[in-house]
Parts: structure tokens; C-alpha cells; sequence
């Protein structure tokens, strides 16, 4: 199928700027150009009742984090979502996924808790999956300080985000953590050693790179032996029983699309639910370009009312 032509508008402004950088791989470049490219297609972010900056104690020191109180007429403890954002574990911040943590606060009608985990190359692999479990334990303990509900307490992330709530579901399992509501795994990296079509498919022109996972992994892990490791490629983990429900959308034209949908379906041969939605006529990172691609309102929404679902069904 063809980009949606709203879709193809934001590749062909993209492939125009990349022409001016130099060296795409330079890591300040990269972060610069990443915080900049979510401008342009960002919608307008919901209102919310509060907006707080907090720190929340973590293995390598305090872990920024900024929770979002939806506005939505109701009063006592809300659902809680722990948000994981996206960027390759180099790249991104609180900051650059501000707007879709408003906008997925307001579609889930939950206190969304965004989490400013250690970035690689600075700190290699696992600090990244440390600060996660860190975050993860602490709302669980202290979550009611900020309003949210112990027993309905869920996790969320796009790209490497996805890779580490997917890792976070599998340690709470695995090393008595709280039970999680669901997992919302949105187009996640999921195995780092993957040759799949859509990799080789996608491998160019679509805005993620082949090569761009390539660099991402290299800085990301101390070592090439690493990608095995179920903590860095949850989709390589033997065991996928008993994990939460989850939600997990792709993009059809993805080098990660394969990765997604083959998970989603090991979770289910694993007795567990495991929702898949490919995303037709578009790219990795669409759902935060709700500002000039339609789609991506329409799918937060549908995933809105699924989230709210099972919260409901805690």
C-alpha cells in the first residue's frame, strides 16, 4: 500500500532536510535534529489540570519525571500509565514526547508519569532498563502521592520506549513487581538481532533507517553480545506467559513492523492477549504527528478507548 498522502508530505520534507546534514550519525546533531523534527508535525495539546516536574530515586542518582493530571471531571485516585519515550536510547527527553504525554494522558484518562531515563552512549546498557525498573517500582509504592491507583497501574513507550516497557512487563513477572493493567507497545524495537522483510524492506526512505538502528544499537549496548539479552530484546525472551495484556501497533511501512507483529503473536501463543493494529499508508513515529496526519488522531483515540477498557477491568 502507498504512504497516505499526508504521510508521504512529512517523508518528502524530511528527505529535502537531510540533505543539508552532514554526518546524520553525529550524536549532537542527532539529538538536535530529533528535539527540532517533532515541532512541525505536533498537535495542540490538550489542556490538563496539572503538569508537575518531580524526581523519583534511581541506581545512578535522582531520575527526572513529569506526571500529567488529565482533566477529567472526576474526582479521587486515577489510572496510572508509565510513559517510556522513544529516540533509540540516545536520543529524545521528557521534553520532545511533552505533547503526546498530554495528549495520551487525555485519551487514556490517566495520570501519565513521563520518564527522563539515562541515555546511552553517556550510560550504556542497562542503565536505561534500571532507571525503568526503578520507575516502575517507585509509583507502584508511591504512586498515591500523585494521585494515581495502585492496582490499576499500566506501562507505555514508542520505538526504544516500547522496547523498555515491554522489558519492564517481563521483570515485573519475573521479579515480584506489581501487576500491570496492560502494556501499550507502540511500533517497540523488540529484537535487535532481526534480519526480517520489513527490515529489509523498510530499510531506506522511511524515515526510521536500517542504518539508523544499526548506530542505535552499537552506541546503545557495551557490548555486541548484548542484543541476546532478553533485557535488550524482550523479543528474544523464551518465556511470554503470564505477562499483561498488551496493546502493540505497528506501521506498515516500518523496519520494526515485523518485529511487533511477531510478539504480538508469541504473546498469544502464550496464552496471553495481545492486541496487534498495523497502521496502513504509514511510518515509524506517526502517532505523534497528530498535528498534520490525521491518522494518528484517529488511532489515539481508538487506543484511548481500548486503554480505558482494561483499566476498567482491574
Amino acid at each position: 500500500m502507498p504512504l497516505d498522502p499526508e504521510m508521504q508530505a512529512i517523508v518528502d520534507r524530511a528527505a529535502a532536510a537531510a540533505k543539508t546534514v552532514v554526518d546524520p550519525f553525529d550524536l549532537a546533531v542527532a539529538r538536535d535534529l530529533y528535539a527540532k523534527a517533532s515541532v512541525p508535525n505536533a498537535p495542540v495539546p490538550p489542556a490538563m489540570r496539572a503538569v508537575d516536574d518531580r524526581v523519583v530515586p534511581g541506581p545512578g542518582g535522582p531520575i527526572p519525571v513529569r506526571v500529567y493530571t488529565p482533566e477529567t471531571g472526576r474526582s479521587g485516585a486515577l489510572p496510572g500509565l508509565l510513559y517510556f519515550h522513544g529516540g533509540g536510547w540516545l536520543l529524545g527527553s521528557i521534553a520532545t514526547h511533552d505533547v503526546f504525554s498530554r495528549s495520551l494522558a487525555a485519551a487514556a484518562g490517566a495520570v501519565v508519569v513521563s520518564v527522563d531515563y539515562r541515555l546511552a552512549p553517556e550510560h550504556k546498557f542497562p542503565a536505561a532498563v534500571e532507571d525503568a525498573w526503578a520507575a516502575i517500582r517507585w509509583i507502584a509504592r508511591d504512586g498515591a502521592a500523585i494521585g494515581v491507583d495502585p492496582a490499576r497501574i499500566a506501562v507505555a513507550g514508542d520505538s526504544a520506549g516500547g522496547n523498555l516497557a515491554a522489558v519492564i512487563c517481563q521483570l515485573a513477572r519475573d521479579q515480584d513487581g506489581p501487576a500491570l493493567a496492560f502494556q501499550l507497545l507502540l511500533y517497540p524495537t523488540l529484537d535487535l538481532t532481526a534480519d526480517t522483510d520489513s527490515m529489509r524492506a523498510f530499510a531506506t526512505g522511511f524515515l526510521l533507517t536500517r542504518a539508523a538502528m544499526d548506530w542505535f544499537a552499537r552506541e546503545y549496548l557495551a557490548d555486541p553480545a548484548q542484543k541476546t539479552d532478553p533485557r535488550a530484546s524482550p523479543g528474544r525472551a523464551i518465556d511470554l506467559s503470564r505477562l499483561a495484556p498488551a496493546l502493540v501497533v505497528a506501521a506498515e511501512c516500518d523496519v520494526l513492523r515485523d518485529e511487533a507483529r511477531a510478539y504480538a503473536e508469541r504473546l498469544r501463543s502464550a496464552g496471553g492477549r495481545a492486541d496487534y493494529r498495523a497502521i496502513p499508508g504509514v511510518t515509524h513515529g506517526f502517532i505523534r504527528m497528530g498535528g498534520t496526519l490525521a491518522v494518528a488522531n484517529r488511532v489515539l483515540a481508538d487506543l484511548g478507548e481500548a486503554m480505558r477498557a482494561l483499566y476498567a477491568g482491574r
